[in-house]
């Protein structure tokens, strides 16, 4: 392989992204192992505050006979330097080329990130498909939130890992031998729970959506004791200022509140919850390993961790995070009192009541009330904070004006709230921001319509008029982007022609504003049917994705779907069981009783 020289290094932004060396990164030398490499289909700094990316580092290196070593997808210009020194792309740890590996394993933590997957593979000489892959180039493993449903990529891909994958990852390190065809490969790895192999289905067409034919439903794979789950110790500390430059722990995986909107509350079904000695214990290794002094809490809801006070208690008293600043990310405005006071820094609070008015909020199931709102945001202005972001939705199922209304004066309230408090005129720095809804795959309303671009514009139009006359700020997200990301949420294996098309007309980084080109997405869809992804669909119908099992049935989702037309809400799941099929595949506690 050719070298990159110093003088190389000096002309590209921010040469520490490809150096490697950091501190706890691994290197195994002395004799052959499973070779893995982890790719993150986005910038280093993007990918190095992946938690879970960091713990499947550790978990593959744990094992005796693999090594994992890491590669992220490259800025332009130093994509643009391999080409002229014909160079292959190649990992952090041992400047190894991908394709001397036996396993890549890429995550996809969102759909924007799938031509950047194409961009990697193009740049380290591997053909797109598996078909044109044989056993000389690596086995291709794809995971993460978007595992949901990879059928746009499922022809690139050699295996889909469903679920939770800290047991199924290290099951994968002991089955494969080195040598093992792929073939050989595939037949011991096909039954195990969480495993799908796209080449072993057969596909038909059903409505102009392609449908994977199917025996028996890939069921997703699940951890269901956490304190017994493998978790970081030494995670790889970076030479350069990332997104999220501090060490996580996770308090519970899942969550039991049922918006009807929301993909990672279904997907991540069971709440599992980790034990306060376990965080601690955890917290501690984590400090002590890596010189950080700012640690996270997180899950989908932190404040609903049933333990928090105590939690906070014994953290506040170890010796070994004295100085340490704590952050709990995730808070909903009902579960916020008490959690507040554990943040280290008085900066700004965010929270998601995702509709303004209280209809609209029993529609999507928030299950929180303007009383929730006020009463959260009193405790948070007599604690001192003045910056409130808050985040909602435009184009959800029965929206009306009414709604879009709803959002200004639930605003107006919260700065009348603060002037009370504090006794001021002075006004809060609320932040109001908008994302347009995306019907996303194995939520109740993945028969949604996504709005028109039309309609979008009204609302954002009236919401920024509006908003600054009370003199708030409006941030809003990017129309054209959700559109290209309901499309690839809801796709099947035909758009894997679009997404080549789309990376070949130069679409890389889709997810960041200043790269993404909806243009060159337009000419990749010409020939595609895009009304068949972003119109309403059929319950009845067929869908690209029903070859996977989350556990959360399809009939429950319908319910869920109609309740919501009535303006009806379903009761948390921690209160007692909704039914909603989760124990056909094991590992929920809170089926005590079914509704």
């Amino acid at each position: 392989m050719n070298k990159l020289t110093y003088e190389d290094l000096l002309s590209i932004e921010k040469p520490s992204r490809y150096l490697g060396g950091e501190y706890n990164s691994t290197i195994k030398t002395g004799k052959t192992y499973i070779k893995n490499c982890f790719c993150f289909p986005d910038l280093y700094e993007i990918g190095m505050s992946h938690t879970g990316m960091k713990i499947l580092y550790e978990v593959i290196n744990s094992q005796p006979q693999s090594t994992c070593e890491r590669c992220f997808a490259p800025q332009k210009d130093f994509a643009d330097l391999l080409k002229r020194r014909e160079i292959e792309l190649f990992s952090l740890e041992t400047r190894t080329p991908l394709r001397e590996f036996d396993f890549l394993h890429f995550t996809f933590q969102y759909e924007m990130s799938y031509t950047n997957f194409l961009y990697m593979l193009d740049l380290a000489n591997i053909p797109f498909r598996a078909k044109d892959r044989n056993d000389s180039y690596p086995i291709i493993i794809g995971g993460g939130p978007c595992a949901i449903n990879l059928e746009p990529l499922a022809d690139f891909l050699d295996v889909i890992i469903v679920g939770d994958g800290e047991v199924l990852n290290k099951r994968v390190q002991e089955i494969y031998k080195i040598g093992m065809t792929k073939a050989e490969f595939y037949k011991k790895i096909k039954e195990l729970q969480g495993v799908y192999i796209p080449s072993l289905y057969n596909t038909h067409e059903d409505n102009g959506f392609t449908i994977v034919e199917y025996q028996m439903k890939v069921k997703k794979s699940i951890v269901e004791n956490l304190d017994e789950a493998f978790y970081m110790e030494k995670p790889v500390v970076p030479n350069i200022e990332i997104v999220h430059n501090r060490v996580a722990v996770e308090l519970f995986r899942g969550c039991t509140r049922g918006c009807r909107f929301c993909q990672a509350g279904y997907f991540y079904r069971p709440i599992r919850e980790r034990s306060v000695e376990n965080i601690v214990e955890i917290s501690k290794k984590l400090i002590n390993s890596t010189g950080y002094t700012e640690l996270s809490l997180f899950s989908l809801s932190s404040g609903d961790y049933p333990y928090l006070l105590d939690l906070i208690e014994k953290l506040k008293a170890e010796d070994d995070l004295k100085g340490v600043k704590f952050s709990l990310p995730s808070l909903r405005l009902d579960s916020f009192k008490g959690a507040y006071s554990f943040e280290s820094r008085k900066s700004s609070l965010t929270f998601a009541p995702e509709a303004g008015t209280q209809r609209l909020r029993n529609v999507i199931n928030k299950n929180i009330t303007e009383n929730d709102i006020l009463s959260s945001l009193a405790d948070a202005f007599e604690a001192k904070y003045d910056k409130i972001k808050l985040y909602f939705m435009i184009g959800l199922p029965t929206e009306t004006q009414d709604d879009w209304q709803g959002i200004v004066d639930i605003t107006k309230k919260i700065q009348q709230l603060y002037q009370q408090i504090n006794k001021t005129r002075k006004l809060p720095k609320i932040t109001i921001s908008t994302s347009i809804f995306i019907p996303k795959p194995f939520t109740a309303f993945q028969y949604e319509k996504f709005e028109s671009k039309e309609y979008a514009e009204k609302a954002i139009n009236f919401l920024r008029t509006e908003l600054r006359n009370i003199k708030a700020n409006y941030n809003y997200h990017d129309y054209d982007v959700s559109l290209v990301e309901t499309i690839l949420a809801r796709g099947d294996r035909k758009l894997s022609y679009t997404i080549e098309k789309a990376y070949r007309l130069g679409c890389i980084f889709d997810g960041w504003t200043e790269y993404f080109d909806l243009a060159k997405w337009m000419e990749a869809l010409k020939s595609t049917d895009i009304d068949r992804y972003l119109n309403e669909i059929d319950e009845s119908q067929n869908l690209p994705w029903d070859v996977i099992d989350i556990g959360v049935s399809k009939q429950y989702l319908i319910n869920e779907r109609r309740l919501s037309r009535k303006a009806q809400t379903t009761c948390d799941c921690r209160g007692g069981c909704t039914g909603c099929g989760l124990t056909r595949i094991g590992g929920c506690k809170n089926a005590a009783r079914k509704i």
